[in-house]
């Protein structure tokens, strides 16, 4: 069943290059229409929208003035000091996403215009036009230490936060949805290829019915896709109507989330809830 993705009763987003960034195509829709599996083809995503594959974008796909909203910024807590790259003005922002890295990472992914074909330029784009703040700390531990890191960042904000977990960065994700002080100031999860985790369907933020979104290659040799979609069932059984989609990228690798997810998509189906 073809089509777009349409988030009933959507949060009214300003768009940044909606073409070049929306999903390419829908190949299925399921589970009453919260399951979709979009086209993915490594030719056209990768090889046709990069001059330099994996490595820079073409520029058509950037608009680099939002780095003049931009800068690195060092949050100290815990008796750590946590570098943190920032788009927006967090203080003021009336909605915020903090990006959490996997393994290996540090702020400098979030923040890279280039890579992953320049969907993260988007997002920082997509964030400062509507009033809202990017932010992409570097993590030093996938512990209770790192949740701790994130916390702090989440609770030094007014604004409700959207907790974007890549990779093994969904730990994070899993052990604040627990956290009864961090729950309330979120306006959602989305977990893009991370580390499958039932616990995360019998967690407070579900009990809370806070929205998430599940995006995942069908060709992730890191963690399978299936076993995330089990953690997606259950949380849907958990409660009927409950907010939450699972895009699956067909074909698409362990990185493709990254480089494919539709942020706009993504940031109305949560914010329409608050």
């Amino acid at each position: 069943m073809p089509g777009a993705i349409v988030p009933a009763q959507a949060l009214d987003l300003r768009g940044h290059k909606d073409r070049l960034f929306a999903y390419p195509g829908i190949l299925s829709v399921a589970d009453e229409g919260t399951f979709f599996v979009v086209d993915y083809d490594k030719m056209r995503d990768i090889h046709r929208r990069d001059s330099e594959p994996e490595r820079r974008v073409r520029s058509n796909y950037v608009a680099t003035g939002v780095r003049k909203y931009s800068r690195v910024a060092v949050h100290e807590a815990n008796g750590r000091k946590i570098e943190t790259g920032v788009a927006g003005d967090y203080a003021r922002a009336r909605l915020a996403v903090i990006f959490v890295h996997g393994r290996g990472g540090d702020q400098r992914l979030g923040m890279n215009d280039y890579t992953f074909g320049g969907n993260f330029n988007r997002l920082k784009n997509l964030m400062v036009l509507n009033g809202g703040a990017y932010l992409s700390p570097t993590v030093s531990s996938f512990d209770d230490a790192g949740a701790r890191d994130i916390k702090a960042l989440i609770m030094a904000g007014r604004a409700p936060v959207l907790l974007a977990c890549a990779s093994m960065g969904s730990i994070i994700c899993s052990k604040l949805a627990n956290d009864p002080a961090v729950v309330p100031r979120l306006a959602g999860m989305a977990i893009l290829g991370g580390a499958p985790d039932m616990t995360l369907a019998r967690s407070l933020a579900v009990r809370s019915k806070l929205p998430l979104v599940f995006t995942h290659g069908s060709y992730d040799t890191v963690y399978d896709w299936q076993d995330q979609k089990s953690v997606f069932d259950a949380v849907r059984r958990s409660a009927g109507g409950y907010p939450a989609q699972f895009i699956l990228f067909d074909t698409g690798s362990h990185g493709t989330p990254i480089r494919m997810t539709d942020w706009k998509q993504t940031l109305e189906f949560v914010f329409r809830r608050r």
